[in-house]
C-alpha cells in the first residue's frame, strides 16, 4: 500500500477504512463483523483510520480503538472528529437514534465547536478509544456553525497540535466551499472532503483542491462513491446519488462512464476510487465497509490499474473532467 504525505511529515495510506459501519450506519453490524473489517484492512496494508463520535454514539471509537490495541502505535495514523459532544440521556435510552445509526438512544449530540467542547470533546474521545493520542483532528460538519467553529474551534485545534496532543488538524464536510474559506482563514493541515471530487461532481477541482495544493493542505477524499450510485459495476434503478435517489440523467451519466469502463476490463467503482487519487492534493480515499467481503472488494478496487487510453476517452466524450492537476 503507497503513503502519501502530509506538509509536517505525517504518512497516510492511499486507502484510508471509514469506520462509520462500526457504528451500526443503517444496521448493525456484528462484533465479527468489525473485527474482520480492522484485520482485512491491516492485511491489506490500511493504515490509516477514520472515526468520529457522532458514528453509533461513541460506538465506532470503542470498536476501533479497542482492535487497534494490540497493534503497534507507531505504524498506524488515526483521526476522529470535533463538534459533537456526546452527553448521558437516561430519558431516551429505551429509543433507537434517529441519526442513521442502529444503536440505543442513551447518549445524545450536542454541536459545541466553543473551546472547551472540543477540549472535551476530545479528551472523551481519547477514553473511549483507549488511546493516549490521535494523529488527526477534524471539525466535523460545522456548515450551521461556521463561524465559531472557523475561529474558536479551528483555534482549540491548534492549540492541540502546538502542544503536541495531535499532529494535524482541519475539518470534515459535504461541502467544498466552507473547506476553501477554512483554508483561507486558518493554518490547517489536511481536510476531509466528502462527496465534492467523484466521477459524477468534481465540484472541488474547481477551487478547494488548487488552493490545497497551493497552501500545502492535504485532501483527504470521502464519499467518492457518491452514496452508492458509483459502488456496483451497474447502478440499480433505485440507486442513490448524494443520499437522495438519483436523477434519470444522473443515472444515464454512470451507466455510460460504465460502458467505457467495460470495454477496458475496469468497474466504475474502481474508477471511482482512482479518480479521486489521480489529483496530486489528494492525499487519501476514505472507504467505508462492513466485514472482509466489503474490506477486500475496496482493496482490490483500488490495485485495479486504470488505462490512460479509458480516462482519455472518458475527457474526450465530456463523460468526466479532464483536469486533475
Amino acid at each position: 500500500m503507497r503513503t502519501r504525505t502530509l506538509r509536517h511529515g505525517l504518512p497516510l495510506t492511499e486507502i484510508g477504512l471509514g469506520t462509520a459501519q462500526l457504528g451500526n450506519l443503517f444496521r448493525e453490524t456484528t462484533e465479527v463483523e468489525a473485527d474482520e473489517s480492522v484485520e482485512t484492512a491491516w492485511e491489506g496494508g490500511i493504515r490509516y483510520f477514520d472515526t468520529a463520535p457522532h458514528y453509533g454514539l461513541g460506538l465506532s471509537e470503542r470498536r476501533l480503538g479497542e482492535r487497534l490495541a494490540d497493534r503497534p502505535r507507531g505504524e498506524y495514523v488515526i483521526s476522529t472528529k470535533v463538534g459533537r459532544v456526546l452527553e448521558a440521556s437516561p430519558a431516551t435510552a429505551h429509543l433507537r437514534d434517529d441519526d442513521g445509526f442502529d444503536v440505543p438512544r442513551d447518549v445524545v449530540r450536542r454541536w459545541d465547536f466553543s473551546r472547551d467542547g472540543v477540549l472535551r470533546s476530545v479528551e472523551d474521545s481519547l477514553r473511549r478509544t483507549g488511546l493516549d493520542r490521535f494523529d488527526i483532528l477534524y471539525l466535523h460538519d460545522p456548515d450551521d456553525h461556521f463561524e465559531q467553529a472557523s475561529t474558536e474551534g479551528i483555534g482549540a485545534l491548534i492549540e492541540l497540535r502546538d502542544q503536541g496532543v495531535v499532529s494535524a488538524v482541519g475539518a470534515g464536510m459535504n461541502a467544498d466551499a466552507p473547506l476553501a474559506e477554512l483554508i483561507r482563514r486558518a493554518d490547517v493541515d489536511v481536510v476531509m472532503c466528502a462527496g465534492r471530487y467523484t466521477l459524477l461532481d468534481d465540484s472541488a477541482a474547481a477551487d478547494l483542491l488548487p488552493l490545497a495544493r497551493e497552501r500545502g493542505v492535504g485532501v483527504v477524499a470521502a464519499g467518492v462513491f457518491n452514496s452508492g450510485l458509483l459502488g456496483a459495476p451497474r447502478p440499480p434503478a433505485d440507486a442513490t446519488y448524494d443520499y437522495r435517489p438519483a436523477s434519470p440523467e444522473i443515472l444515464a451519466r454512470a451507466n455510460a462512464i460504465a460502458d467505457v469502463a467495460e470495454r477496458y476490463g475496469v468497474t466504475l467503482p474502481d474508477l471511482a476510487v482512482a479518480f479521486a487519487l489521480r489529483h496530486p492534493a489528494v492525499v487519501s480515499v476514505v472507504l467505508g465497509a462492513r466485514g472482509r467481503r466489503q474490506v477486500a472488494q475496496n482493496l482490490d478496487r483500488a490495485a485495479t490499474p486504470i488505462p490512460d487510453d479509458l480516462w482519455d476517452e472518458l475527457a474526450a466524450t465530456g463523460l468526466v473532467a479532464s483536469r486533475h492537476a
